[in-house]
């Protein structure tokens, strides 16, 4: 069984504020840093240092874009399936405050230049039982949802960021959603946070799991009728940036090297536990033996 993470690549300007810039106001920041992300890279560097064997899939820049396979290849990521665009790569503009918190501005570049014929071209080297990871930050998700169910993948599927377009995609083919309350929210109309909000989206999606992260209130699991709850573990938060991508890779890698669901939902609490006490995005996720 191969793990398939068909997402985004970005290239990651993080801004230190006091506090996120406010309308028609101008702030200076602390500092800045240049990071590796996007919601699929980091998502793949976790599902790699979980010790899952993934092979990413998506696009940069030709010419800014080469530093993000290399990582993801030091990370164990195999790379064959990344093309390497004429123009820019995607980016994010991040404010990180003080508290740890942050808001991130988008520019999808590379992610949005992915075609039919290149998801063509990937999944003709997978099979049924295969997982397929994704998230909405690249160009065609519900082409490669449909292609992908048709050979018996089963699907994984993280809806940030979630806009209308989430809404046009083959949703009830989707095996496993991972979401926070906002995502939750979106996709069933939910004002309820917590439990019910997860028993809401369930009822939306009968037939798949849902996982619903809360931060430092833990998450749940629900599975075929069964809610399974996980407490967050403490940690003193510097930058939340890759706090969910780091639980959504070893929730996935856990699952899919044979943990029960609550052994990969602790394994994937502890994971970003430690990755909310560090800086960066991929470079805060850790390695499954600091966990």
């Amino acid at each position: 069984m191969k793990i398939l993470n068909f997402g985004s690549l970005n290239i990651d300007y993080t801004y230190d504020v006091p506090y996120f810039v406010r309308s028609g106001e101008t702030l200076s920041c602390t500092g800045m840093r240049k990071y590796s992300g996007g919601k699929g890279l980091n998502q793949s560097v976790a599902l790699a240092r979980c010790g899952a064997s993934v092979w990413h899939a998506g696009a940069v820049g030709r010419a800014d874009g080469a530093f993000l396979v290399q990582e993801l290849e030091a990370a164990g990521v195999h790379t064959d399936f990344i093309a390497q665009l004429d123009g820019p790569t995607g980016h994010a503009i991040i404010q990180r405050a003080k508290s740890g918190e942050n808001c991130i501005l988008l520019h999808g570049g590379a992610n949005q230049r992915v075609t039919r014929q290149m998801a063509d071209r990937v999944l003709e080297h997978f099979e049924e039982g295969d997982f397929l990871v994704l998230q909405n930050e690249i160009s065609e998700v519900g082409y490669i949802m449909e292609k992908a169910r048709e050979k018996g993948m089963k699907i994984f599927l993280n809806p940030s960021p979630m806009n209308e377009k989430v809404f046009s995609y083959p949703l009830q083919c989707v095996d496993c959603f991972l979401l926070n309350e906002v995502e939750a929210s979106g996709l069933c109309g939910a004002r309820e946070g917590g439990e019910a909000l997860l028993k809401k989206t369930a009822e939306r999606f009968p037939k798949a799991d849902i996982v619903l992260t809360l931060g430092g209130e833990g998450s749940y699991l629900y599975r075929q009728g069964r809610i399974l709850k996980q407490e967050a573990f403490p940690a003193k938060a510097l930058d939340t940036t890759a706090a969910g991508d780091t639980f959504t890779g070893y929730f996935i890698g856990g699952t899919a090297q044979g943990l029960r669901a609550a052994e990969a939902m602790s394994l994937a609490s502890r994971a970003a536990a430690i990755a909310v006490s560090r800086y960066g995005a991929a470079p805060s996720i850790p390695r499954r033996e600091e966990i």
